[in-house]
């Protein structure tokens, strides 16, 4: 511990690269590095809250860097950085439900060291005559048990166990008057401890043992104690992020509704009659048409390269020198060269066939899903014309 504490106070003074040689080249730091401490990016490291406390950690085997807690701040949300702030959420909320058991247990302690005996205490007349009887009860048990001893001597069974058990109901009785005894006594003792000791209270933050109506200074002391401050500060940091972080989800279900709203209104809104269906219907048509142009000046692009691919290949053919049979292999690469374009322009002409196809039922589509105003308005300016 005390070399790694060493280690943090030359690296605090010199930097964390204070044992590189001059032209050796320096890593730049990153916070998803495994050296870091994850909650002192986060947030602040516990290890440093409890220092010299019965509450002490110990020492944080991870790196606190300023640098890197800034470079974690500025970085983009993702699943990584999430789960650096569950992990500190985590220890936040482990360390605090220890510290409420610890709450709970001194509150229980409190409560049983404040509770009365049961009856009211004896008064002397009453401790004597109690003393009395308890002496008549062991001579009256002593000459039973010698009894009984004769009796079994004598071979008498019977009357031996008959003592025996007369002897066990009388030794009954003396260990309740011994016992209603002993609980006067510890009741005149708890009247006046609890008359001379001050009254105690469990510090619902900490957890520690304060006095009621102690002096200011002393209600001052433990305040800003560091067990009371760490304790504190933990708290307050867990309610802080929880609250941040429902909020968030809350905004996030908010806006992923919004979103599910508005592609609902959306694709129901184009079967609708009136002018924002018919404007948004014309939108979709004219990007419709735009990408049907495209794509035909992309095959048109596609069949000149491959005429232009076809027109070398037949000029490389030309001019190859052929060096047997000359006649009829040329003949036949001919051939199949028609053959192959043929093909070709067979398969451009069942395309273009196909894209007016495509284009005479969109035409139909958008034909069919005119209102009626509109085909009315149509059909009237058609009528006007002839």
């Amino acid at each position: 511990m005390a070399v790694l504490a060493a280690a943090q106070l030359l690296d605090e003074l010199m930097g964390r690269h204070r044992n590189t040689n001059p032209n050796e080249k320096i890593k730049k730091p990153n916070w998803e590095d495994p050296e870091y401490c994850k909650y002192f990016m986060v947030k602040f490291c516990p290890h440093d809250l409890f220092v010299n406390t019965r509450a002490d950690l110990g020492a944080c085997p991870k790196v606190h860097d300023d640098e890197v807690k800034e470079l974690f701040q500025r970085a983009e949300t993702s699943y990584k950085k999430s789960q650096y702030v569950e992990e500190f959420l985590r220890f936040c909320r482990h360390m605090i439900s220890e510290v409420e058991r610890k709450i709970q247990k001194g509150k229980q302690r409190l409560e049983l060291m404040n509770s009365k005996p049961e009856g009211p205490p004896m008064t002397q007349a009453q401790t004597e005559k109690n003393q009395e009887q308890v002496k008549l009860l062991s001579e009256k048990i002593t000459s039973l048990v010698e009894e009984a001893e004769e009796a079994g001597t004598r071979g008498d069974v019977e009357q031996a166990q008959g003592l025996m058990k007369l002897c066990d109901r009388l030794k009954e009785e003396k260990d309740q008057l011994l016992k209603q005894q002993e609980n006067s006594h510890w009741s005149m003792t708890a009247e006046l401890a609890a008359a001379q000791e001050k009254q105690m209270e469990v510090c619902p933050v900490c957890g520690a043992f304060l006095i009621v109506g102690d002096a200011q200074q002393r209600i001052d002391d433990h305040l800003s104690g560091k067990q009371h401050v760490g304790y504190f500060k933990l708290r307050q940091a867990y309610e802080e992020m929880s609250e941040a972080r429902e909020k968030e989800q809350q905004e996030k279900e908010k806006k992923r509704r919004e979103d599910r709203e508005r592609d609902r209104h959306a694709r129901s809104g184009g079967g609708g009659g009136g002018g924002g269906g018919g404007l948004g219907s014309d939108r979709r048509d004219r990007e419709r048409m735009e990408r049907d142009r495209e794509q035909r000046d992309r095959s048109d692009k596609d069949r000149e390269r491959d005429r232009g691919d076809r027109d070398k290949e037949r000029e490389k053919e030309r001019h190859r020198p052929v060096r047997e049979e000359k006649g009829g292999r040329h003949e036949e690469r001919e051939r199949d060269a028609e053959r192959h374009r043929e093909r070709e322009r067979e398969r451009d002409r069942d395309k273009d066939r196909e894209r007016e196809r495509e284009r005479d039922r969109e035409r139909k589509h958008r034909k069919d899903r005119r209102s009626p105003h509109e085909r009315s308005r149509r059909r009237s300016r058609e009528r006007e014309r002839h």
